[in-house]
Parts: C-alpha cells; structure tokens; sequence
C-alpha cells in the first residue's frame, strides 16, 4: 500500500510531527518518522518492569518482525496514534490525556493545580470533577468566611492554562471542568460560558445521575445537596430547560452520564468514575491516563470492490482490518511500558494499576462515501455496529494474548473481567472512539465517526500551523462528479461556496442522498450513528450532535430524551454559529 498524502497532510506533518533541527526545520521524512516511533515502541516488549515473572524476552529477529508491522499500518496509514507523533524523537512520550482529583481543601485544589502544569506543559487535556468543592457561600469554618464555589477554581486553573500556553507547550491542551447535576452551584454553572471570554480553556459537561433522569421523566422536582446537606429542591425540567438554553446561545455544557458510565466501568472495585478527559470519550478514575489510537476505516477497502456487484461488507478487507487492530493494541501497550509517567500516582496506576487503552476509528464518513451509503440509513447503522463489534471482538481477544504473554493489568482481580471468566487480560479498556482532529487531517480522512461538516470548506485557528488557513474540497465527490460526467470548475465553486450539494438543482438526488453532511442530516441520526458504535465500545465515544442554526431549545430537549433513551455515555450539541469563532465554516 501506497502512503499518499496530500499537500494539506504534508503540511501538517511537517509543523506539528516530524523531527526537527534547532531552527525548526524538518530532518526526517515521513517514512522515516515513522520507522522512529516503531524503533523507539517497541522498546516496551523487551522492558521487564511491567511484566510478569517468567515473561520470556523477544530476540532480535522477532523484534525485528514488530518493528516492521508497526511501521506498516502507520506508513500505510492503517493505524495512527497523535501524542506518538507528537513526541517528535524525544522519547519523552507522555499520553495524550488524564483525570485529576480535586476535594474540598486548598491543599488539594493547589496541589492538583501545581500538577495540572507538569502535565499541560507536555500537551496533555486534563478532566476534573469539581463537585466535592462545597457551593458558593456556604460558611467555611475553618476561616468563618464564605465559599466561593467550584467556579471560581475553575477560572484559577483556567488562567493558569493561559499563562502555560503562552510559555509555549507541545499542543494546546485544556480541561474538562464536570460538575454533578445535584451540585447546589448547579445553576451557576450552566451559564458559567454564557460570557464568551470566560473559562477559554474549558470544556463544560454536567454530570447526569440515574436520579436526575428518573425525575425528568416524571416530571418530579430533585435535591440539590453537598455531603448530605440537602440545600434545596427543584424541578428537573425546570433545569435541563435552563442547560438548553445555554447550549442553544454557546454549544455547552455538555452532558456525561456518569451513571451510565460506571455501570460499564470494569475496576469498579477499587473506585468510581466521576470525570472524563477533555473530550469527553474517555472516563477515568483519578490520575488515570488512556492512550489513544484510530484505524483508518476506508483503508480497509478492498481494490476494485466498488465496481463489482459483491454485499458492501464483503468489499471490506476484514482479514486485513483485524491484523491491524491487534497489531494496534500491542501497538498501544507498548506505549504505556515506554510512556513517561510523570507523577507516582499516574505511574502506579497507568503502568502497573489498569494499563487501559483505546483503540478507535477514524475515516466512518469516507468509507460510506466509497460504499454509497447514506450517514442518515439503517444500512450505515447495521455497518456501523458490525465494523465496531468487528474491532472490539478483535481488540479483546488480543489483549487477552497480551496477558497470557505479558501478564493482566495489576487490577485483574475482582474486575468485570475476571468476573466474567476470564483468565488473561492485559488491558482493563481497549476500546475508545476519540475525534482525531490533527491525526485525521495527516489521513486524509474525517475525524472519528463524524459525518463531514462540509464538502467545501476552510479550517483556520490551529495554532499548531501558525496563521495557515487550509481549504479542502471532498476527493470522493470529485470522483463521483467525474464518473457522472457532472464535474466543471462552475459547480465545484458552487459547492466551495455553499459546503453542501442538497441545493445544487444539476446534482442528481441518488448523489445527494449519499453526499450528505453533518448540517444535512436529521439530529437523532447522530445520536443513533453514536449509539452504533457505543453498543461496542469499552470506553465513550466523542460526537458532536449538529444542528442548524435555526433550530429551537426543544430541538435540544428532545435530543436529551433520546440520548437518555440510546443509554449514551456522553453528548455534546453545538448549533451552527452559536459562537462567533469556530474551526470549521462553510464557505458562503
């Protein structure tokens, strides 16, 4: 397989990727940085701190061997994994994200704080709960003087971010800020983001309860409590009517089900999971970190499938795709052996403690493209959960090869796994599907399973490329056009122009069936798409639900219901032009 990257991919590869001299100049192809990361990877098999007694160290020629499979699904562009990239021959790695604790004293709000630095200065996204902290006026006794609330520790650990992004650090990273739904500072933080130049820094997500739920559905007022203290009682319509206003006027907060999370969380024996990383796919317990990568799902298509009259999974190289994902997770735990683990408590547990990883997609919108399958349609929700059933299968029962060989993750005992029979299991998580937003662009593909945004459009305020703005028209619907005799330099700027097709009168609607983007399809098909992949997946899925800008506050209630309903994990809404700045924009 050919690894053919266009100049946009190129681009980044240079700014954000490849080896680089002290001026800043690339010294390394990238093929070569990619024979590195394999090099300096498999460092972590012959590693025997994190091994069981009696683990059986590779010779030379089998390293050999993995050096060389790890350098083909990346070179092939198979398999990538960013904060790997993004270490630039250091060998320095750190994983791309983590969940601190915060409770109710200044020691640990500071100390957390001083942390949060060490790790942000290495590009890491950071989550929190801050729901221990005590509400806004309460007396605190100590000092005899008012709280003054979660929020206003948020805005410290935000500025603290400002100040470390402009010291310079390897990407920017920010935070995840979840506060409980029962929170008596619950209100306060709906509207925190309401002021858009507040908590920049910040993702906002609520934590929402089984009971929470239980109260909306029958429309039943709840408790407002903090350690026991109950401070008042209100309507949980009345609430989430307030959190979708909010996300109707900013595109926050987001929602976490943190109940539903925990009932799939396999070390529920030794802590509960209250907070998620920065995006929101991945929940994990306190100093816990997870270490992502993403097979490129078109390019598992097989080679003239498309012109023959052959079911569209058969057109899918799965021999191929199930090689690659276990060569993935090997891939991945590898990682964590050789990873920096910059604290005690992040080492104990990462390393030796649950050593979970996420193996994910990317590329979902470019196959069915290939395939001509619409987003919006049962046959892409039947794919969608065979290709992750597919990948999780596969992701398992590798990492089930790598406990045999290596030993299971130091938390075995008493997990969801061991529960469940079996003997062996290297990884307490192998599954996760994360949003690729850099990694996706050096593919050429779309991030995660997103449907495109657009088919023309520009993508600015990367500030990892400097001022660049890049501009990208979709290379499956120039080949479609050009196969329907369609294509001319007039309709492609109609298409520039407008991001879709829908509106395009010369574009036949069997092409506009399947061209659709995220604006053109109906909410609930992201929120099914979402749910899809969720049934497979270890860990949560990042996915944004898109709406138009005319939509209403209902619109977003009715999404709730039915999030609530598909037993997500998680939900972010944004509506179209809700902020005055945004990455993506169709170009009108």
């Amino acid at each position: 397989m050919n690894n053919i990257m266009s100049e946009n991919a190129k681009l980044i590869a240079e700014k954000r990727y490849l080896k680089i001299d002290k001026d800043g100049d690339p010294v390394e192809t990238i093929p070569e940085m990619f024979m590195r990361i394999s090099k300096f990877i498999i460092k972590g098999e012959n590693d025997l701190s994190d091994k069981k007694d009696g683990y059986k160290p590779k010779n030379i020629n089998e390293l050999k061997d993995i050096v060389k499979k790890f350098y083909d699904i990346q070179n092939n562009l198979e398999f990538l994994s960013g904060m790997v990239m993004l270490d630039r021959g250091k060998e320095d790695l750190v994983a791309a994200c983590y969940v601190m604790p915060i409770h109710d004293n200044l020691e640990s709000i500071y100390g957390t704080l001083a942390q949060t630095v060490t790790l942000h200065r290495r590009g890491a996204g950071i989550g929190y709960d801050f729901s221990e902290i005590r509400p806004s006026g309460e007396v605190v006794h100590t000092t005899g003087k008012k709280a003054t609330g979660p929020i206003s520790f948020m805005r410290l650990y935000d500025f603290s971010s400002e100040v470390i992004m402009n010291k310079g650090s390897v990407r920017h990273a920010g935070h995840m800020g979840i506060l409980r739904i029962d929170h008596p500072d619950i209100e306060k933080f709906i509207t925190a983001k309401k002021d858009y130049t507040q908590l920049t820094n910040f993702n906002l997500s609520i934590a929402i309860t089984d009971d929470f739920i239980k109260a909306y559905k029958s429309n039943k007022t709840y408790e407002l409590r903090h350690n026991n203290v109950v401070f008042k009682s209100i309507g949980a319509r009345d609430i989430l009517k307030q959190i979708a206003q909010s996300i109707y006027q900013s595109g926050e907060p987001g929602f976490i089900f943190i109940d539903e999370i925990n009932r799939h969380n396999p070390t529920i024996h030794i802590g509960k999971i209250t907070a998620t990383n920065q995006c929101g796919e991945q929940p994990l317990l306190p100093y816990e970190a997870c270490n992502l990568g993403s097979v490129v799902l078109n390019k598992f298509l097989i080679a003239d499938s498309l012109s023959q009259n052959i079911p569209d999974n058969q057109k899918i190289n799965w021999v191929r795709l199930a090689e690659v994902v276990r060569l993935g997770i090997r891939f991945l735990d590898d990682t964590i052996t050789v990873s920096k683990h910059l604290l005690p408590e992040i080492k104990q547990i990462v390393k030796f403690g649950n050593r979970k990883v996420g193996l994910g997609v990317m590329g979902w919108a470019d196959l069915l493209y290939e395939l001509n399958i619409p987003y919006d349609s049962k046959e892409a929700l039947i794919l969608a959960e065979k290709i992750m059933s597919f990948i999780n299968d596969n992701a398992r029962e590798e990492s089930e090869v790598l406990g045999r060989e290596k030993g299971s993750f130091g938390n075995f005992k008493g997990s969801i796994w061991d529960k469940h029979g079996h003997k062996y299991m290297r990884n307490a998580t192998v599954t996760t599907i994360a949003p690729n937003g850099t990694t996706s662009l050096l593919a050429d593909c779309n991030g995660g399973i997103e449907p495109f945004f657009a088919l023309g459009y520009s993508r600015k305020n990367m500030e990892t490329i400097g001022n660049t703005e890049l501009f990208y028209i979709n290379e499956i619907l120039e080949r479609k056009l050009k196969k329907e005799w369609l294509y001319e330099k007039e309709l492609m700027e109609k298409i520039v122009k407008s991001g879709s097709i829908q509106d395009i009168d010369k574009i036949p609607s069997r092409v506009k069936r399947v061209f659709v983007g995220s604006l053109d399809i109906d909410p609930k098909w992201h929120l099914m798409m979402q749910s899809a992949f969720q049934k497979y997946t270890d860990n949560a899925v990042s996915k944004t639900i898109n709406f138009k800008e005319n939509i209403s506050v209902n619109d977003i209630i009715n999404a709730f219901e039915l999030a609530c309903d598909l037993n997500l994990k998680g939900m972010t809404i944004y509506r179209d032009k809700s902020r005055n700045l945004q990455v993506l924009n169709l170009n009108k």
